[in-house]
């Protein structure tokens, strides 16, 4: 294969962020640096007496360094998708699946926490879901909130997430409405080709990201059990409050910030969702008993490499087109950009169902 065909369309690996260079690095380090200083700054006010995020938020009149952390995801999310949009606006679906990832950050994921303080209630996230967020199967923060909070979170994850999972595979989610994906698609994009394609990292991943939901459940279980209990069996509630603060420390913090979003400029825009979101697992299972798969024009690849490339969650795409082999894969967060950069239109994003039984993978 020719250099181009490796390197996808538009040159992505001569792009002086999109090479792994000094400002990659560079880029990459304060990302990581940002994330510390925010998870960890109780810490360093300790040690050092500086807490810097805290002091910007009151500075700017919000609550306290996370909402301050809100409106910045928010900022990045929207100069993300102009710029996404400048390159691949073209495609309609690309229009509507990015405007409904903003505005649903800007909406849901700030401005209605932030006014719900503002009324005097504590702030609810409606657009994160059970296990990606443990609280919204806690009983004791749904006891917090009204009743009609703790049926929404309960009935969301119980049967709106399997029909609609059943229904448009993991895309309406982690491509439309979560935040996590919502940042990857937007300020992530330059960085999508950077994804492994390796079939090591595919068997990390399906090892990593499943283990990871089985401490979600666990973890969930645990403190609800705790909730119910813990006050006849006190054994119980000295274990689940540390496994909890663990599990936000490793799983929240760690992994789905530091680690998450620091290496975008090193190894691609998707290293949470592919290899660690809790909620990603729970959707590519049910995914794979669905209706969504890729499908493939058979003997019409010409091998340009360009769906792989473009790939943020590893998939080797080429070699299903290749074989003109149509597929469902549970990594697959249906972002569309495999079809869209397509010469030929070789692939297609469908929910229909099928005569023939399609290979499911991973």
């Amino acid at each position: 294969m020719d250099a181009q065909g490796q390197e996808g369309l538009l040159g992505t690996w001569r792009s002086p962020l999109g090479a792994r260079g000094p400002l990659a690095w560079a880029l990459a380090l304060g990302l990581v640096s940002f994330y510390v200083a925010l998870y960890f700054e109780d810490e360093l006010g300790r040690l050092l007496g500086l807490r810097p995020f805290t002091a910007l938020a009151e500075a700017a009149g919000l609550r306290d360094r996370w909402f301050l952390y809100g409106a910045l995801y928010s900022v990045a999310m929207i100069g993300g998708a102009v710029r996404f949009l400048r390159r691949h606006g073209n495609a309609r679906y690309h229009q509507i699946r990015i405007a409904v990832n903003v505005a649903v950050q800007v909406a849901l994921g700030f401005c209605l926490p932030f006014a719900m303080r503002l009324w005097g209630a504590r702030e609810f996230y409606f657009s994160y879901l059970w296990p990606l967020r443990l609280e919204a199967l806690d009983p004791g923060q749904l006891a917090l909130h009204p009743a009609a909070f703790a049926v929404y979170s309960i009935l969301a994850v119980l049967v709106a997430v399997p029909l609609l999972t059943l229904r448009y595979g993991k895309r309406w989610y982690c491509s439309w409405v979560c935040g996590c994906g919502g940042l990857a698609n937007t300020f992530g994009d330059p960085f999508r080709h950077l994804t492994s394609k390796s079939e090591r990292s595919w068997r990390f991943e399906k090892v990593s990201v499943h283990a990871v939901l089985g401490l979600a459940a666990l973890t969930t279980l645990l403190v609800a059990l705790d909730f119910f209990l813990g006050a006849e069996l006190p054994w119980l509630h000295a274990v689940a409050g540390p496994v909890r603060r663990a599990y936000g420390f490793v799983v929240g913090a760690v992994l789905a910030g530091v680690i998450g979003v620091g290496v975008y400029p090193l190894l691609g825009p998707r290293v949470w969702c592919r290899n660690f979101c809790p909620m990603a697992a729970l959707l590519g299972l049910v995914q794979k008993a669905g209706r969504f798969r890729i499908r493939v024009k058979e003997d019409a690849c010409i091998a340009c490499g360009n769906c792989s490339a473009y790939c943020e969650m590893g998939i080797d795409v080429r070699a299903y087109a290749e074989r003109g082999e149509s597929f469902t894969r549970a990594a697959c967060v249906g972002c569309g950009m495999c079809a869209h950069v397509c010469p030929r239109g070789v692939l297609q994003l469908e929910n229909a169902p099928t005569k023939r039984r399609l290979p499911v993978l991973g």
